[in-house]
């Protein structure tokens, strides 16, 4: 029996095996203690740390000394705000952005801090101006993620930022979907923090980095972060705990390869895209289920597809996407964040497009990633189309053929 094909890479990736090998020998023989500095064994994992540091920092425009190692961008996203805000701050999200951060934020203004959350247009992106007028004179964060991890959408983070910085506002965005599928330059973005993760770049799970910007951008207010954890006062005192030396390792070369394969993988994961919305569409249309892509092509991250299937006046209405993944084992896919794929609620992220709940429920998520084949998207296309079918023949067998009301009267 085939393995299914795996359209979830927005969740997370395939360990890449030359990450694998570079952490092997840190889950055997090297298995020294980073913080041991009084024999070789210490010396040896302090070493590859820092080895990873400046792979990481290389890979996204940051210096070495930018780059804190944590257990992953949700808490990398947690030390950035509550590291930061005090009861009486004032701190500007988007309404798209991860649970990591809304979910934290929420905590956050029951404690005291100020809110305000920004719209986004149907292309899920926030306007500069309408971060502008949100500005106010007590605002010490702004917090907009670079990518989406439903839709794909990319802000405009420079701008953004440019924005935040005419106020002396400083700026952290959650890149974690971002590293190995668009050009990443913290330095030049103008942000003060960024948040970042190993396992969406085909790293291990269980590590991310903070990026803390060492001198702010012109016109910003410096950051100077609290601790969440404290004890050992590891990474210069930021972030306490014994560092996971084989999972930084395995970062490291993640960051190093998704920078060095990003010229020839983003155009190849573009192009696999869209002839996956094409193969969709040639199978979805002639059973009355158009297929709308969610968001701006031009904008929205190469390896990431977002589609409603079907619409209330098309022959078949909506198809539930949820039903669709559970009759097509064969395809591995999402109706939205993994970290909400239990709940029945609608996406925060998709309501916040314009969705109502039916077309929310019609919406797949399909990530490709550096191992996904032409092949693969074929199979995956065909197996979906010939899954509605099935449950669109059986909903007619239920309820009826649908008949246009005009006809009917």
């Amino acid at each position: 029996m085939r393995s299914p094909v795996y359209l979830d890479n927005n969740a997370t990736t395939r360990l890449d095996e030359q990450a694998l090998a570079a952490m092997l020998p840190y889950l055997k023989d090297e298995y020294g203690n980073a913080s041991s500095a009084s024999h070789a064994y210490g010396w040896s994992a302090e070493a590859a740390v820092e080895v990873a540091r400046e792979r990481v920092a290389a890979a996204v425009g940051a210096l070495p000394e930018e780059v804190f190692f944590t257990s992953g961008a949700t808490e990398s996203d947690n030390l950035a705000l509550r590291g930061l805000l005090a009861p009486g701050d004032h701190l500007i999200v988007s309404a798209v952005e991860h649970e990591a951060v809304l979910k934290t934020v929420r905590l956050l203004e029951g404690c005291g801090v100020a809110l305000t959350v920004l719209p986004v247009g149907r292309d899920g992106r926030v306007s500069p101006e309408e971060l502008r007028r949100s500005l106010r004179e007590d605002t010490a964060l702004v917090s907009v993620m670079l990518a989406n991890n439903e839709t794909g959408a990319i802000n405009d983070i420079r701008a953004l930022a440019r924005v935040a910085a005419e106020r002396g506002v400083p700026f952290h965005t959650d890149a974690a979907q971002a590293l190995g599928r668009i050009e990443l330059d913290l330095g030049d973005l103008g942000v003060s923090l960024a948040s970042l993760s190993a396992h969406k770049a085909h790293g291990p799970k269980g590590v991310g980095a903070l990026y803390v910007r060492q001198a702010p951008p012109e016109g910003v207010r410096p950051v100077a972060l609290a601790p969440l954890l404290t004890g050992g006062a590891q990474e210069r005192g930021l972030r306490s705990g014994t560092l996971n030396v084989p999972a930084i390792v395995g970062f490291g070369v993640a960051a190093s390869l998704a920078a060095e394969e990003l010229p020839e993988d983003a155009p190849r994961l573009a192009r696999l895209r869209e002839r996956l919305l094409a193969r969709l569409r040639e199978g979805f249309e002639p059973l009355g289920l158009p297929v709308r892509l969610n968001g701006n092509p031009e904008t929205t991250l190469p390896n990431t597809l977002s589609v409603t299937l079907g619409a209330p006046d098309s022959g078949a209405g909506y198809l539930d996407a949820g039903e669709l993944l559970a009759a097509c084992p064969s395809v591995a896919a999402s109706t939205g964040s993994a970290c909400a794929s239990r709940s029945s609620k609608v996406s925060h992220v998709l309501a916040a497009l314009g969705m109502d709940r039916e077309e929310a429920k019609a919406t797949l998520r399909l990530g490709l990633g550096r191992f996904t084949t032409e092949e693969e998207v074929d199979f995956a296309a065909r197996r979906l189309a010939e899954a509605a079918r099935d449950l669109v023949g059986a909903r007619s067998a239920r309820t009826g053929p649908r008949r246009d009301q005009t006809n009917f009267l």
